[in-house]
């Protein structure tokens, strides 16, 4: 079995046609969400995306072997910056509802991974309500958490800080994993939102394992996407910190978890070499940023299963592992 921690909700154009609409008014019409039927929300994942390499959510799933896919909001389409923070607020609440809906509409496919509300204007105890209420009401599995509210318009807390205990106590009491992964991204920030992801998933490494908050919330279960940002390929430069701490870096990194969001091979036997199997959660992002064909090897960019399958070292325990084990454990399924 394939167990994908890494998948983003498909919707109608009703819902992003509803969204442009919430930053136009700004909520001077109030925040009403668009009626989108069953039908509809079922047609989303069927149809064709010229995104996605003209095929359908279901048939790259369905051709990657995924039998359960955890879906999140698209982050990019947060908005997390954007004031009124009600307007945060409302796309949140809906496009958590949406994810609901999908988990229904396709009994045993998929499950849901919750957005919280991430203004930077409401306080991290207020994000948390969304969180309870999509847990405790929905069954949602997990939650994904933006390092950067700001959206790179100005520096956030480091995870490490204790702005964000809130989030990780209501983790902690309710016993879900996180999912770190940021989302939009402005000026004055140079880079566009799929490198900030990088950037920000390194940042949130370095500042989680130096900080206290693993101590403070021991039972806290963080996954960071994207293979862990530039950490596990660069870890050589943090390992000579054993000599000034007597603490392992490579101990610590490891009291973490990383997808395998990665679209090489190399990438992919680097990142399980350097933080071992029982820490790596299959995380494809199918549909998305990957999936178009490679012209070399005529198959998908995020095909990440054939990379797994092609690791010759990679036994058959490590390898289940990865593909399901992980998954199970984390997430209670």
């Amino acid at each position: 079995m394939i167990i994908d921690v890494h998948g983003h909700m498909s919707a109608p154009n009703d819902y992003y046609a509803w969204k442009a609409s919430l930053l136009s008014h700004r909520g001077a019409h109030g925040g009403k969400p668009p009626v989108i039927s069953d039908d509809a929300l079922i047609a989303s994942y069927h149809e064709p995306h010229p995104s996605f390499g003209n095929i359908s959510h279901m048939e790259h799933i369905d051709k990657a072997g995924i039998d359960l896919q955890l879906i999140s909001p698209r982050p990019f389409q947060m908005m997390h910056s954007e004031r009124p923070a009600k307007l945060v607020d409302w796309f949140t609440e809906e496009t958590n509802n949406l994810i609901y809906r999908t988990t229904e509409l396709f009994p045993g496919r998929f499950k849901g991974v919750a957005g919280l509300p991430q203004s930077p204007d409401f306080t991290p105890a207020q994000w948390t309500r969304e969180l309870r209420r999509t847990v405790t009401e929905l069954g949602f599995v997990g939650a994904m958490l933006n390092p950067d509210p700001h959206e790179g318009m100005q520096a956030p807390p480091a995870l490490g800080d204790e702005y964000w205990y809130p989030v990780y106590e209501e983790l902690c009491a309710l016993d879900v994993p996180v999912l770190i992964h940021a989302a939009g991204c402005k000026p004055p920030a140079r880079e566009p939102y799929s490198l900030h992801f990088i950037q920000e998933e390194t940042v949130g490494i370095w500042s989680l394992i130096n900080s206290n908050v693993l101590k403070d919330f021991p039972d806290l279960k963080v996954i960071v996407s994207h293979g862990g940002g530039a950490i596990p390929y660069q870890v050589g430069r943090f390992l000579p910190s054993v000599v000034r701490t007597g603490v392992s870096y490579l101990d610590k990194l490891r009291s973490l978890y990383f997808d395998s969001c990665l679209y090489t091979q190399d990438s992919l036997e680097l990142l399980m070499k350097v933080v071992g199997t029982d820490r790596v959660l299959f995380g494809s992002e199918k549909p998305g940023t990957g999936s178009q064909i490679d012209p070399e090897t005529g198959r998908w960019f995020d095909d990440i299963h054939l990379l797994i399958n092609d690791i010759d070292w990679l036994e058959t325990e490590g390898r289940e592992a990865v593909f399901e084990g992980n998954a199970r454990k984390l997430f209670r399924l």
